[in-house]
């Protein structure tokens, strides 16, 4: 372990000094992106399959989930609608990603030392988001067609089919997007889900996770004393 990391216990050591990570808005609106994808999970899948209709019960029943199902649909679009305006530009993919990429085996086997800096959002969570995004679009528009079906003449049938493999297809994705997240948040990046909650993390889980956007938000790349020539 080199001298500019810690262990992932130690970054997340509370009795360190803080640095704000998300603001006020950005926890709010997450939370709302998170508990609206909750439920449309349980109802999409009790909709999906007999055996997990049980999930309708839980929300309220089968008529209260098929009328709230595509209610919660557009919160959660305007949820990352409001993320995507926030966050895009710290989501670009640029080279320094790439590398990342090629460290993935370090990162799982928690050698995080290994790591080349990132920025806010290492390759995997900007992954994250633009799957999110790009199946939010199409999960919005084939929603939007099954939920309007009626008005769909009976020659453009082929669109009520399209729709229906369209939206179980990119659910299921995103259940899958949605589990690696909350792992990852919760469990591999120790102090990460808790900085969603208060809105801060420890200088040194900002270096051990995301150095170049500690250095960034530290002014410590402009501190750092030039090399003699």
């Amino acid at each position: 372990m080199t001298t500019g990391s810690v262990s992932r216990s130690s970054a997340a050591d509370q009795n360190q000094e803080l640095i704000v990570r998300y603001s006020f808005g950005d926890r709010v609106n997450h939370w709302i992106g998170a508990l609206s994808y909750t439920y449309l999970l349980m109802t999409g899948l009790a909709f999906w399959s007999p055996s997990l209709y049980w999930l309708a019960a839980v929300v309220g029943g089968g008529p209260a989930a098929r009328f709230w199902h595509p209610w919660f649909g557009l919160l959660f679009t305007a949820s990352f609608f409001w993320t995507f305006k926030q966050w895009h530009r710290d989501m670009r993919i640029d080279d320094a990603d790439r590398a990342w990429a090629k460290a993935i085996p370090d990162y799982i086997q928690n050698e995080d030392d290994k790591l080349p800096p990132v920025g806010r959002f290492n390759y995997g969570q900007k992954l994250f988001f633009w799957g999110i995004f790009y199946g939010g679009l199409l999960m919005l528009l084939s929603g939007v067609a099954l939920w309007y079906t009626e008005a769909l003449p009976w020659s453009f049938r082929f669109l009520r089919y399209a729709a229906i493999l369209i939206h179980a297809s990119v659910g299921l994705v995103t259940i899958g997007l949605f589990l690696i997240h909350v792992y990852m948040s919760a469990i591999l990046e120790e102090g990460s889900f808790g900085s969603m909650v208060h809105g801060c993390v420890t200088r040194a889980w900002a270096r051990t996770f995301h150095r170049t956007w500690h250095d960034e938000v530290t002014g410590r790349s402009q501190r750092q004393p030039q090399p003699k020539q």
